[in-house]
């Protein structure tokens, strides 16, 4: 089986998340995606979220309806800074052996891998899935498997259309009254509108 995992603060989730998991669906073969709400990401400790509850309540709503994505809470249930390797960690125990884990992730995210919690521990469980625009210029990833050796042979690159859309946005436009329709699903902006978040 092949999985896919995505993490992030979903804070809110938005179509833009949603357009990463549709296209590794398509171009990985995945069977299944978990989205792995972060309980206290590491590179933004100070960062204000919205509760867990209602962060958990908006990935829920979101992949209703859709047995391929599944909300894993193993990051949220754990208390302390989150750190990628010790998620994995904890899922690679779930599944079989032979299953192939993919770690979703933008390319900006790879320039920091090596700086990330025990890197070379994390591709020994799971594979990189690196999302990236047309004319990305892979050549850097040499930089990055000189820090950490065999980064390349775990990684496969993902072409996808831009998409600008960011949770930051869709917050500033909430707190200065604008839309937000077309980028959140439709029942994660009832759900904002109800609980008068991030206003």
């Amino acid at each position: 089986m092949n999985i896919g995992l995505l993490g992030g603060t979903f804070d809110p989730i938005h179509n833009g998340h949603l357009a990463i998991v549709i296209v590794g669906i398509a171009s990985l073969k995945l069977d299944r995606v978990l989205l792995l709400p972060a309980g206290q990401p590491w590179l933004k400790p100070q960062h204000p979220m919205a509760s867990a509850e209602h962060r958990i309540e908006m990935v829920r709503l979101a992949i209703a309806g859709n047995p391929t994505l599944v909300l894993s809470t193993v990051e949220t249930d754990r208390p302390g800074i989150s750190y990628t390797v010790d998620t994995i960690a904890i899922l690679r125990k779930q599944f079989a052996p032979d299953d192939n884990m993919y770690f979703l992730m933008g390319a900006d995210s790879l320039d920091s891998f090596s700086l990330w919690k025990e890197p070379s521990r994390l591709i020994e469980l799971c594979r990189l899935a690196v999302f990236t625009r047309r004319g990305f210029d892979s050549a850097h990833i040499d930089d990055i498997d000189r820090a950490v050796p065999g980064v390349r042979q775990r990684t496969v690159f993902v072409d996808m259309e831009p998409i600008d859309i960011s949770s930051a946005d869709i917050r500033r436009r909430i707190r200065n009254g604008l839309t937000i329709r077309n980028l959140v699903p439709v029942q994660v902006e009832k759900y904002i509108r109800q609980h008068g978040l991030y206003r």
